[in-house]
This record gives structure tokens, C-alpha cells and sequence, in this order.
């Protein structure tokens, strides 16, 4: 049988040929909606309209549509595939984590013609060899190994073609998806979560300033032994090429059958990664995808990946983690929900109509935190009284409150690393890490 996923399969770079993708997305999303609504009603049952939307067959068609799209389009499906976490239904965040794991690549035609733009005709010779299979293959690009004459190996991140310019037609029908759908209520203004998101992705788009955050990341771990950030290679580097070292490594997830302890030690590194990043350089990668992360068995160091997600964080916002930090180790409750209202994590609507509600979820939070020795993220359970005690305030779409957009991008990040540390069933003592950061003067 053929993949096009092993074979290749174009871009679509024009305006009209990604938004004829767009359109028969939302056209099979209506014809899944009337069949299964038809079914339900069959049956005896009167389905809501959102549990007709997100239904396993829409979720895969989806998922396929917005791997062949890539750019933006694929972005924003997988960042809600993360970002949601345990939130989404089981079923639901298998499909469409598909995302985090699959991208079409370009056929060697198309690749050919990128790399002929960005380094001329004769691109080829310099390199001893090309592959010209990638070796990875995600939403804005894939990646190539090379070896230079040298004998230098390298890893080539090639941007698709037309994603710069698509970026912003993306993400506006995204949102009109989301509209139609009647997933948001007409009364939340996405408007500037939109803009950022558009920032956001054209940041990650541009490669030159990438390697300038890949550089920069270098020097903050530059001789770290925990860690390793592969090289800048300038000369090769362009807006839409980024060349770096090649480094060998295995997916993090192959640490789910290493020993506890390895688990718990990389895990708390991580972890203390997220606190430095926050609470020390006032800069963050904010993509936690696990791919962005890769282990090297032979000198038991973590590899670090993918900068283009990188950005400061302001001294308010990390400000605002301080306090909640603070006030949660305390066990204060109270301190909790005025620093989670303060931070904006929290809207005044939402506390005012739902204060016990709140109040209840801020204490399963406290509860766990005060646990004695290391936090055992393996253990899920307080996850699922989260979700149902948050689907009750959720379904109260009135006081629905959409947090400033560097705290969404931060907790972005937290909630990454903590699936991550799930993932891996890790055991770290959460507290003694925060706790010395929080001992150290701000800024």
C-alpha cells in the first residue's frame, strides 16, 4: 500500500488551493455532523450539537486535512491537540495527536526548487552528501541530514513553501471554523489572541531569528551537563533554511522504559529548565512538543530542539507565577484565587459566579502540592476531578475568560512539561525546586 506520507506530497502554497483544503474540511465536518446527528436521532437520542462536532470520524478528517495543509493550519491543530491535554476526550487527543507525530514532507521536485531559491543552482556542491529523504518532517518544515566536505554533520531545516505568507489566511480560517462551528461563544473576543497568534507564527517562520535564539540558548547551557543545544551553522543559515549540527539521539519517550530513578532525574532537570527559563533569564522556549526533545544514551544528556517558539517573558507575567507559587506552597487558598485573578489566569466573572466551584479545584491544586516528598506525576487521579469540576464551569460559556497571551504562552509550556513528566510516570520534588528559585531575589 502507498503512504503519501512516505512518497511525499506538495505544499499547497497558493492562497485559493489552501482554501479549497479549507473548504471541503468544513464540508465533510457538515456532511459527519448531519450523518451522525441522523443516527442519534434514529436511536432515540437528542444529540447537542457540540457532541456531533467532535466526533472521532471529524476529529481524523481534520487531523489528515490539516497535515496536508502544514504551515499555520497544522500549528494551531496541534497546539490544540497539546494544549488541551487531559481536557480533550481520550479518543479525540489519540487522532489528533497525530499531529505532534506526522507531517506530509515535499516531494524532491519541490525541495529542489526550495533550496534552489535560498542557496542558487549549484546548491549541491556544498555538501559531500544530501539526503534527500528528511529525517523529520512537522508543521512549518522538515529536516534533512548533511554532511559537509569536511566531514562535518549537520541537520537542514527546510521551510515549506508559501507557509510566511499563508500564516495570517490560516489562522483567520481557523477561526472562522471555529465560529461556524459554534465551539466559541459570539461574545468572547479572540481578536487578540488571533494577532498574537499571527506574531507568533511568523516569528517561527523566520528563520534567520531562530538561529538567533538557537545561539542564544547555546550560550546560556554552554557547557551545561545536562543538556546539549546543537550548533549555529551562519553561513548556510537563511529566513527559510536553518542550518545547525547534527546531533545523534532517540526520542524521549523511549525514557518511558528506563529505570525510575533516570526518569525522575531527567524529569526534574526539565522541570528546573521551565523554573530558570521563567524565573531567572525572563526568556522561554514555549513549545513543549515532545519532538522538540531528544536523549542521547551515551552520555545521558538531553537534547534541546526546535527555538523558533523562543520569547521573553515580561517581568509581569513571571511576576504573576511568582505570587501564585508562593501563595500555593503556603496552602492559602485565598492568596491563590486573588493571584490567579490578578495574573489573569482567572476571570472576576468567573470566581463571582462559580466561587465554590473555584474554590474546590484551588484546593484539589493545594492539596497535591502539599503532599510530603516528590510529586508523583504518574499519579493521575486528581486530573479527572479537575476536568469534571472545570467542565462545569466551562459549560457557563458567559464567564468563558481568555488569559493574556504571554501567560497563555508560559502555561503552554508548563502544561507540556508536566504531560511529558506524565508520560514517563516521573517523581520530582516540585517543591524543593520552586521553593529555591522563590528564595532568590526577583528578576
Amino acid at each position: 500500500m502507498s503512504d503519501d506520507r512516505t512518497k511525499g506530497r506538495a505544499v499547497p502554497s497558493g492562497r485559493l488551493a489552501r482554501l479549497g483544503i479549507f473548504g471541503r474540511m468544513a464540508g465533510g465536518v457538515a456532511g459527519n455532523v448531519v450523518a451522525e446527528g441522523a443516527r442519534r436521532l434514529a436511536s432515540g437520542e437528542v444529540p447537542k450539537m457540540g457532541d456531533l462536532l467532535l466526533t472521532p470520524a471529524n476529529a481524523l478528517r481534520v487531523a489528515d486535512q490539516l497535515s496536508h495543509l502544514r504551515g499555520a493550519a497544522m500549528k494551531l491543530g496541534q497546539m490544540i491537540s497539546m494544549d488541551a491535554g487531559d481536557m480533550l476526550p481520550p479518543e479525540l487527543a489519540t487522532i489528533l495527536g497525530r499531529l505532534r507525530d506526522n507531517a506530509n514532507h515535499m516531494p524532491p521536485q519541490q525541495l529542489d526548487a526550495v533550496l534552489t531559491k535560498e542557496w542558487g543552482k549549484d546548491w549541491r556542491r556544498r555538501f559531500a552528501h544530501f539526503q534527500a529523504h528528511p529525517i523529520a518532517a512537522a508543521s512549518i518544515g522538515q529536516v534533512h541530514r548533511a554532511r559537509m566536505p569536511d566531514g562535518r554533520e549537520l541537520a537542514i531545516k527546510v521551510q515549506y513553501p508559501g507557509v510566511q505568507g499563508s500564516i495570517d489566511s490560516d489562522v483567520d480560517n481557523v477561526a472562522t471554523l471555529l465560529r461556524v462551528s459554534g465551539v466559541l461563544p459570539k461574545t468572547l473576543d479572540i481578536a487578540p489572541l488571533l494577532a498574537e497568534a499571527k506574531r507568533q507564527l511568523h516569528e517561527e517562520a523566520d528563520y534567520l531569528r531562530e538561529g538567533g535564539m538557537l545561539a542564544r540558548y547555546g550560550e546560556l547551557l554552554g557547557g551545561s551537563p545536562q543538556f546539549v543545544v546543537p550548533g549555529l551553522h551562519e553561513d548556510l543559515t537563511t529566513s527559510h533554511v536553518l542550518a545547525m549540527d547534527y546531533v545523534a539521539g532517540v526520542p524521549i519517550e523511549s525514557l518511558e522504559t528506563a529505570p525510575q530513578a533516570m526518569r525522575d532525574r531527567v524529569m526534574g532537570q526539565l522541570i528546573d529548565l521551565v523554573l530558570r527559563e521563567l524565573l531567572d533569564w525572563g526568556l522561554m522556549q514555549t513549545d513543549p512538543n515532545f519532538g522538540n526533545y531528544r536523549w542521547q544514551p551515551e552520555t545521558e544528556r538531553l537534547i534541546l530542539l526546535d527555538f523558533g517558539a523562543a520569547r521573553a517573558v515580561p517581568a509581569a507575567t513571571a511576576d504573576g507565577y511568582r505570587a501564585l507559587l508562593v501563595a500555593g506552597l503556603a496552602g492559602d487558598g485565598d492568596a491563590v484565587r486573588d493571584a490567579a485573578v490578578a495574573a489573569g489566569f482567572l476571570g472576576p466573572a468567573a470566581v463571582a459566579a462559580h466561587r465554590p466551584l473555584v474554590d474546590r479545584m484551588i484546593g484539589v491544586i493545594i492539596g497535591e502540592l502539599g503532599k510530603a516528598g516528590p510529586f508523583d506525576f504518574g499519579d493521575r487521579a486528581f486530573v479527572g476531578v479537575l476536568r469534571d469540576q472545570g467542565i462545569d464551569m466551562a459549560r457557563d460559556r458567559a464567564t468563558w475568560h481568555i488569559p493574556p497571551v504571554d501567560t497563555l504562552f508560559v502555561q503552554r509550556k508548563i502544561s507540556g512539561t508536566a504531560l511529558l513528566a506524565a508520560r514517563l510516570k516521573a517523581r520530582v520534588d516540585v517543591r524543593s525546586l520552586a521553593e529555591g528559585y522563590l528564595a532568590r531575589p526577583a528578576g
